[in-house]
């Protein structure tokens, strides 16, 4: 269990680090990067799936037709995250894309009781109108809605959504779904290297390397917390999962300087503090005892 928890705390502080590794490509326009990470991810994880002998076992379970439905539609929705975030954080908007990842938990929670029909303890709805609150205060202050946090939070938890419906582990599901939208970064990576725009092969060996080394960056954390995930308690890694979006909150604060003043703290702290009433609320509720069924015939 204990390597399980270091695999989990790896895993999530890699992808609380990615603003850093995203900024040493701030000038590849946001698209050319989302091409690459897809591409080179792709790429990467069909070697991984070759070379630990899985191909046969990927290949019975990954075409059948429902199955590529569901993960093209995973696979649109990630895109379309990854491409929110990498062009936040490369536009000076860190904060609020932490404040996304930070939101999501309960949104997934909504999206939950909407699409699934799930049912919520009458306590579970105070976190979630208190993160409302929370938002409403951010676009008061903003002076406009966090559309960046919203989109990452709503992208996300709809992605989220789709991958409780599928089949698949999180290897498997990460390569089909990028395999899926390869076709279409492939070519539109052909596209801008044929008319000259395109960064890779132009603009440096390092920034080269860097785009190929998308593909790492995005994999690793992922095998880490594929494993972690096989040892460790679900509620665990639904608290180390704060991490990621922690640390991406203190780097884009007091290593990139972005504004944070005393209204971004209030409304910043009303979303915490629902997270800790939702967190705490777990807590609380799954360590009741269950009441026995009575039998037939009893009061």
């Amino acid at each position: 269990m204990r390597k399980g928890i270091l695999s989990g705390i790896a895993a999530y502080a890699l992808w609380g680090f990615f603003p850093i590794y995203w900024k040493l490509l701030h000038d590849v326009p946001a698209l050319q990067l989302l091409g690459h990470r897809i591409g080179w991810s792709f790429g990467l994880l069909m070697l991984f799936i070759l070379l630990t002998r899985q191909w046969d076992d990927f290949r019975s379970v990954a075409f059948i037709p429902k199955t590529l439905g569901i993960y093209a539609i995973a696979g649109v929705l990630l895109s379309l995250n990854w491409l929110i975030y990498v062009w936040g954080v490369n536009a000076g908007f860190i904060v609020e894309t932490s404040l996304g990842y930070f939101i999501n938990p309960l949104l997934s929670v909504l999206f939950g009781v909407i699409f699934l029909r799930e049912r919520l303890r009458p306590t579970q709805w105070i976190p979630v109108i208190i993160a409302a609150i929370g938002v409403i205060y951010l676009t008061v202050t903003y002076g406009r809605p966090p559309w960046i946090a919203l989109s990452l939070a709503v992208s996300f938890g709809l992605y989220g959504l789709v991958k409780k419906l599928s089949p698949l582990g999180s290897v498997y599901g990460l390569t089909l779904e990028t395999g899926i939208v390869f076709p279409m970064a492939l070519v539109y990576l052909a596209v801008v290297q044929s008319n000259g725009s395109g960064a890779f092969l132009h603009e440096g060996l390092t920034v080269d390397l860097l785009l190929i080394g998308a593909g790492i960056v995005t994999t690793i954390p992922l095998l880490m917390f594929a494993s972690a995930a096989k040892q460790i308690p679900l509620n665990m890694i639904g608290v180390l999962q704060y991490f990621a979006p922690t640390i991406q909150f203190l780097i884009g604060v007091f290593l990139y300087k972005e504004p944070f003043d005393t209204s971004h703290l209030i409304g910043f702290s009303i979303v915490w503090l629902a997270l800790i009433i939702f967190w705490v609320e777990n807590i609380i509720a799954h360590r009741m005892p269950v009441e026995p069924i009575p039998e037939l015939g009893e009061d």
